[in-house]
């Protein structure tokens, strides 16, 4: 089966690597960049720095101007009616503690929080900290066989002391898409906020977020082939209103005197301090090269990968995948093969793949698992990637069964 990728060579790293003899298949951790994207770098640090909002020379009117209009384009790109709604945080794991700091007053000892037990830590920690410090119950979701949160013990555990609810819209670890329109319909039902975490979600497909009224969705720029250091929240402004400010500082303040401050609303109130600026506009050269892309294309590149994965690893023997993987990633055991020996024998053969607990730990406890292998797709990943990979995991197998 012959699948190249069109795209691949507007991504100047994955010829690098191949010079290296490496073969990248872990694209859930981080993506490689567009040559749009480093154009866009070098230029914004070649013809003159500066940080945004604040002076009045060319230069801080030039960055202001081009940091605002990736606001513009994110909000463009997720549909989210106002560019005001999108926050620029340093990473999703940053924008997940700003909602668990900045909404720690609205809860009560007694409260629920709700999350599923496939979270990613950025997921989990923040709220299960804030269960901790303000006497909360965390409650945990079921998954079902497929990898699916169960809708209907889902039903029996989303009741009227659940304040929040906050879940992954793809797994980084099994691959599932999950139920959201009818998980967010329960937490509205009992007048729960909502909060999704996009990491991996936001890499495959466009969503349009007011469609899937939610009440705050999270990303990381670096997993959606832009720059690191960089996070996106998205809140609808109700949501954003409840919000207190949680770090200080900077432009995010409106009047201040030694012993008392105001502060500003969203978006500019939650962004203290010097922002990622040159990832920002980063990021918007990022999505301006995503917006070229013909996405019927990209989906069918994609879809068609991930079959050949599957079905490579199915046919051999004693491999076990987790869940019922769906979309550009798939995580597997090999009975009698402890997954770090695996892995280093893939490293040594220039496969880059990702092994361990994938920032999931209670979901690989839970599974009975001390960790696993998981490869990762990007759109420039072609089928003589995954048949290296295949070679490589065969050489491998050979030498540890």
């Amino acid at each position: 089966m012959l699948l190249p990728s069109p795209w691949r060579a507007d991504f100047p790293a994955i010829a690098a690597l191949q010079r290296q003899d490496q073969t990248y298949l872990d694209s859930a951790a981080t993506t490689q960049k567009p040559q749009a994207l480093l154009d866009a770098l070098t230029h914004y640090y070649a013809n003159g720095a500066a940080n945004v909002h604040r002076a009045q020379h060319l230069p801080g009117a030039h960055a202001t101007q081009a940091f605002e209009d990736s606001r513009n384009k994110v909000g463009q790109w997720l549909n989210s009616g106002d560019s005001g709604q999108i926050v620029f945080t340093h990473g999703a794991t940053s924008a997940l503690n700003l909602l668990a700091y900045g909404l720690e007053h609205t809860f009560s000892q007694g409260d629920q929080i709700v999350v599923s037990a496939l979270e990613h830590h950025a997921n989990l920690l923040p709220w299960q900290q804030l269960a901790l410090r303000r006497g909360l119950e965390l409650v945990v979701l079921p998954l079902d066989s497929q990898g699916l949160i169960d809708l209907e013990a889902a039903a029996g555990l989303i009741g009227p002391r659940t304040r929040l609810v906050a879940l992954s819209q793809l797994s980084n670890v099994l691959g599932a898409w999950q139920p959201l329109p009818a998980l967010l319909a329960m937490a509205r039902q009992h007048g729960a906020l909502s909060v999704v975490d996009g990491a991996q979600g936001v890499v495959h497909g466009r969503h349009d977020l007011q469609a899937l009224d939610c009440d705050f969705y999270v990303f990381s720029s670096h997993k959606l082939y832009g720059p690191d250091g960089l996070g996106v929240l998205h809140g609808r402004h109700d949501a954003l209103q409840r919000l207190r400010h949680w770090q200080f500082g900077g432009e995010m303040v409106q009047d201040a005197d030694y012993h008392a401050a105001r502060f500003r609303p969203a978006p500019l109130g939650f962004e203290a301090g010097t922002p990622p600026i040159a990832s920002v506009i980063g990021l918007g050269a990022s999505l301006d090269y995503l917006a070229t892309l013909d996405q019927s294309a990209v989906h069918t590149h994609e879809a068609a990968l991930h079959a050949h994965l599957l079905q490579g690893l199915q046919v051999r023997k004693g491999i076990r995948l987790l869940g019922a993987p769906q979309v550009a990633l798939a995580s597997f055991v090999v009975e009698g093969v402890h997954n770090a020996d695996l892995a280093h024998l893939l490293t040594d053969q220039g496969i880059a793949v990702r092994a361990g607990h994938h920032c999931a730990m209670p979901l690989l406890k839970r599974l009975g698992l001390p960790g696993a292998i998981r490869v990762s797709l990007g759109l420039y990943n072609d089928s003589a990637d995954l048949e290296r990979f295949f070679e490589a995991l065969d050489q491998a197998l050979d030498l540890l069964r």
